[in-house]
């Protein structure tokens, strides 16, 4: 696991747009793009004017980043796409995607720390089948409603 990862382990709050890129392999003028695109993505600035990115937004960029790369998204498509889903549906499908990043903030005693899902190659595949299947159920139903 690298060293960001690790960071978003012992439940660090903010993360510096460097520390971002490094964790999604983008370059901070793609993610500044993203911030006036994505209402999702408006990481706080600090006293000096540097963005603070959340884990929630973190994984926002996580899964705009598979909208736009590997589902071949449109900018407006995303943006529907986004509208549609909840914060917990999209920490769910970056569980599934990333099974090592950050996905559920979780309260013990008087500490938040942070869990990493580590979801094997096997289950991860029966876990797309089934979200897979549940999507074609979706799309069943809305088909009955109009």
């Amino acid at each position: 696991m690298n060293a960001s990862l690790q960071r978003l382990e012992q439940g660090k709050l903010y993360y510096s747009i460097s520390e971002v890129c490094r964790m999604t392999g983008l370059e901070p003028h793609v993610l500044r793009y993203w911030e006036t695109e994505f209402t999702q993505m408006r990481p706080r600035k600090n006293r000096a004017g540097n963005r603070a990115y959340r884990a929630k937004e973190i994984q926002y960029v996580h899964y705009i980043r598979h909208l736009l790369h590997a589902e071949k998204y449109t900018i407006q498509g995303a943006k529907k796409r986004l509208v549609e889903v909840t914060p917990e549906e999209v920490a769910g499908q970056i569980s599934l995607l990333r099974p090592e990043i950050v996905v559920s903030p979780v309260k013990r005693g008087e500490e938040s720390i942070e869990e990493v899902s580590s979801v094997s190659s096997d289950l991860r595949s029966e876990l797309e089948q089934v979200r897979n299947g549940l999507r074609e159920v979706l799309r069943l139903l809305d088909g009955e409603k109009a």
